[in-house]
Parts: structure tokens; C-alpha cells; sequence
């Protein structure tokens, strides 16, 4: 068992720190530092050499060991502890409060471990712990001797550990008797960069949802060893480079996000063992490219497939015409050329084609008998058709609509008329025309776009009660009602006045 033997002379020049570690066989190693004239610049170069040494491959030879690891952990973190010398003064108050709720959480401590813990003394100065900012705790280090039997802690990790919010380093190892799940408080804290839980008796399933961070570089190769993993969500990162080959070891496997990152290149040739259950793959909004792999028509389980945003090109495949239980496609801002299949899909729930290089003519027919759609996006879709002729199997659900940029005609009134949860709807860009002071809409309406068509009329008052409305580019006239919308919302008609516009003639 490491300990830590800290003779310390505030206010001088010289101090020292020993390092003791008990090996099995009852001999004592120990190791003196003495730093003379030290100064601020030597504790950074020190801290910035261990914690660097944290970030690079070449300490996986030391984690071959865990009885070294455990040795280096600690030794670092006492290195760290002998340069930044605590001085006597009580802790944050949460850190105090987070570490003696994950005391209280230890049911056994044979080892004493924690006997330093006590509260309304400087927790900075507590075994195991290291106070790098000032009274802020920035690492927690506690560990058993896996050599000696019945001296594991027994208990569990208190999530109350999410109050040290300063945290960048959590080492837990060779707590044998520890229980429960995995220590989901960690996602929730900022500064965390170093995370070594080993050797106890955690179980459940492992939360791998690293989604909505700031992690960088590229998926580690280290991921297909989780083996039994349900769910891998890492989107919303910076995470670059090719996505790499790793799915074949991953059986269980039945939702992969991987959106909103800087993923580059074409999708692994692995991906195709996921097809027997894999319920969601979402790969949006990254630099992805070629054609979408005939493959993908092979996830006969699949519920969601996200490829927007991407550089894929050619046409979908006409095998796409399986997936017989997709609910939400999502295929908008690529460069996709015709045709689009037909899909047999017994209710298509969202559907985004927008912004590629189609020309479907009219809305699918598979999509207006959609009982359940709720989001329909066909934004420069080559549409040319009357809007007074599409008649959806059901108005009901429709929360979301965009038909823009294309050259639909008629009258949305209808349409709109009927629906009853209504959010948005756009329609810029087409060819519509009809009396908008007739126009009748939900109360749940927020965004209304009829920009750039062949609307007349008046506006209706009704739309102050809308959060975004742009009416420009028609042929309305008459008096502005009062509204909180600037006067580009309604620029570019024949005769409209009132603010925000000029005002009316007497």
C-alpha cells in the first residue's frame, strides 16, 4: 500500500515528501523527494509531465501491470501533492459534502483508508485526494492492496462525487467488494479528462453515451472490445477522421450515433454485421461520401436512418425498397441524384429529402397514405404539382412541414385549415396563390413561411400570435396588423403599410 509521509516547510526554501509502497513480501520502498529553491515554473513543468504522459500510448505499458499502475497513479499523484503543498484551510464546501457522501457509501474499510476523511478538517489534505486550484479537489485516488486479502473496501460510489466539479482526474482501483452500476455522474462532470475504475464488482450495463462533448481526434480502437455494448452514441463531439472498422465484434449492437462530428471517407465495410437488429443509425452532419451502400437495405430492424448533411452522391438504392419498418429517413443536403425508390413501409413517421438533386414531381404516394407522419421535408425536391390535388390519408399528426423551393401551386388553405398540432410550416420559393386574409391556422403554429410566391390579400391578425413569419416577396395589401415581426417579414408586396412598414394614406 502506497503512503505518504509529507514534511513540509511553508515559507521556506526546501521541503520534502516520501513515498512508501508495502510489497506482498513485508519490504518497504522509499522514495525521497527533495525539492530545493523550487519554484511556481518547476510545479507546472511537473504537472504538465505527468498529466502529458497521461494523454500518450506509451503509459499502456505501465497499465499492463495494475500493480505498477497503481504505483505510478499514486506516485504521480503525490508528486503532485509535494508541489502544491496545502496549506490549513477548509475545503469548497461541496467537495467536503460530495467526498463524505461517498465515505458514508463505504460500508467497510478495513484498511483505514479513508480514516483521514473527517468532516470540518481541509479535505485537500485527506488521503487521496489533490487540490491543484486552490481549495477546489482535482483528483480523487483511492485504491486497495491486491495482494492482501479482506482488505477491499466494501460499499458503493455515491453520485454525490458529482459535486466536485473541479474534478480532472477519478482513480479507483482494486476496490474488490465495490457494487452497483456504472458511476453515471461522471458525464456530468466538466473537467474530467482521466477516468481509471478497475478491478471491483460494478455491474449493469455500460452507459456509453459520450454524446454532446468536446472529445477530439478519432474513435480509439480500444471501443470494439466492449463486446456486450447496446447503445454507442458519440455525436455532437469533434471527433475526425474515417470511421473506423470495428463493428464485426459488436453482435448486440442496435444503436450507433456518430452525428454531428467531422467524420470523413466512405462507412466501414464492417457495418453490415450490424444489419440483424440494429434499430438506429444516425451518421449526419459529417463529411461522408460515395454512394449509400446497397447493404443498408439489408437492416430489415431498422427504425432510423440519418444520413443528412453529408457529401453522399448517385442514386438510393433501389433496395431500399425493404426496409419495411423504417419510421424516420433522413436523407437531406447530399448530392443525390433520381430516382427515389419506392418504399413499402407501412407508415413512414418524418421523412427529409431536401436539398439534393431530385426530381420527384409530386409527393410519393407512399407518403401521403402515411397514417402517422409527423415532419415532411421536401425542400427543392423538383415538385410541380397543385397543392389543391395532394390529399394526405391524414392531417392529424403533422407537426412539420417544409415544401420550399420547389414549384408547387394552389392554395395551402385547405391543408392548413384541418390540421390541429401544427408547428411549421414552410412553403418559400413556389408558386402559390390564394387569399391569405382567409386564411385560417392551429393555435400551435410558430414559424409560417409563404415568401417569394403569388400570395394577395390582406394579413390576417391572427399572426401576431406566430414566433417567425416571413410573408415578403408576394402581392399582399392592406393595413399591417400589430405585430412584433420586422419589416423585412413583409418587404416586396404591392401595397402593404403600417408599421413596420410606411404609413397608411389618410
Amino acid at each position: 500500500m502506497l503512503g505518504l509521509i509529507n514534511s513540509t516547510t511553508l515559507g521556506t526554501e526546501t521541503f520534502n515528501c516520501n513515498v512508501s509502497h508495502s510489497h506482498a513480501n513485508g519490504s518497504v520502498k522509499i522514495v525521497n523527494f527533495d525539492f530545493e529553491h523550487l519554484e511556481p515554473t518547476d510545479t507546472l513543468l511537473s504537472i504538465n509531465t505527468i498529466h502529458s504522459f497521461l494523454s500518450t500510448p506509451q503509459h499502456n505499458t505501465i497499465m499492463n501491470s495494475s500493480s505498477s499502475f497503481s504505483v505510478f497513479i499514486f506516485t504521480a499523484v503525490i508528486i503532485l501533492r509535494c508541489l502544491n503543498p496545502i496549506k490549513a484551510a477548509t475545503c469548497h464546501p461541496d467537495d467536503e459534502a460530495g467526498l463524505l457522501a461517498f465515505k458514508s457509501g463505504i460500508t467497510r474499510d478495513p484498511s483505514g483508508i479513508l480514516s483521514s476523511w473527517k468532516k470540518g478538517t481541509a479535505c485537500c489534505s485527506w488521503n487521496g485526494i489533490t487540490c491543484l486550484t486552490g481549495d477546489r479537489v482535482t483528483a480523487l485516488t483511492v485504491s486497495g492492496q491486491s495482494e492482501v486479502a479482506g482488505s477491499f473496501l466494501s460499499g458503493t460510489i455515491s453520485s454525490s462525487l458529482a459535486k466536485l466539479q473541479h474534478l480532472d482526474g477519478i482513480y479507483l482501483m482494486n476496490l474488490k467488494n465495490i457494487t452497483g452500476p456504472f458511476p453515471q455522474f461522471l458525464f456530468r462532470l466538466p473537467q474530467l479528462k482521466y477516468v481509471y475504475i478497475e478491478n471491483n464488482r460494478l455491474s449493469g450495463p455500460l452507459p456509453l453515451n459520450l454524446g454532446g462533448n468536446l472529445l477530439t481526434g478519432t474513435i480509439p480502437s480500444g471501443v470494439a472490445n466492449l463486446k456486450l455494448i447496446s447503445f454507442l452514441n458519440l455525436g455532437g463531439n469533434r471527433l475526425s477522421g474515417t470511421i473506423p472498422d470495428i463493428f464485426k465484434s459488436m453482435p448486440e449492437l442496435r444503436s450507433l450515433v456518430l452525428s454531428r462530428n467531422g467524420f470523413s471517407g466512405n462507412l466501414p465495410p464492417s457495418i453490415p454485421s450490424l444489419a440483424p437488429i440494429l434499430r438506429f443509425l444516425e451518421v449526419g452532419r459529417n463529411k461522408l461520401s460515395g454512394k449509400i451502400p446497397e447493404y443498408l437495405s439489408r437492416f430489415k430492424a431498422l427504425d432510423t436512418l440519418d444520413l443528412s448533411r453529408n457529401k453522399f452522391s448517385g442514386a438510393v438504392p433501389k433496395s431500399f425498397a425493404n426496409l419495411t419498418k423504417i419510421f424516420n429517413l433522413d436523407l437531406s443536403h447530399n448530392l443525390l441524384t433520381d430516382p427515389f425508390p419506392a418504399l413499402y413501409v407501412k407508415g413512414i413517421e418524418s421523412l427529409d429529402l431536401s436539398y439534393n438533386k431530385f426530381h420527384l414531381k409530386t409527393i410519393p404516394k407512399w407518403v401521403t397514405s402515411s397514417p402517422i407522419i409527423f415532419s415532411l421535408k421536401l425542400a427543392k425536391c423538383g415538385i410541380k404539382m397543385s397543392l389543391d390535388d395532394w390529399k394526405p390519408a391524414e392531417y392529424y399528426f403533422y407537426d412539420f412541414i417544409d415544401l420550399s423551393e420547389n414549384e408547387i401551386s394552389g392554395s395551402p388553405a385547405r391543408f392548413l385549415n384541418q390540421t390541429e398540432y401544427l408547428v411549421e410550416f414552410r412553403a418559400a420559393g413556389n408558386k402559390l396563390r390564394f387569399d391569405m386574409g382567409k386564411l385560417t391556422f392551429a393555435k400551435t403554429l410558430k414559424t409560417l413561411d409563404l415568401s417569394r410566391n403569388l400570395v394577395f390579400g390582406k394579413v390576417p391578425a391572427t399572426v401576431a400570435g406566430l414566433q417567425t413569419l416571413n410573408v415578403s416577396q408576394n402581392h399582399l395589401c392592406g393595413k399591417l396588423p400589430t405585430t412584433k415581426f420586422p419589416a423585412s417579414a413583409f418587404a416586396g408586396n404591392d401595397c402593404l403599410c403600417g408599421p413596420p412598414l410606411f404609413p397608411c394614406k389618410v
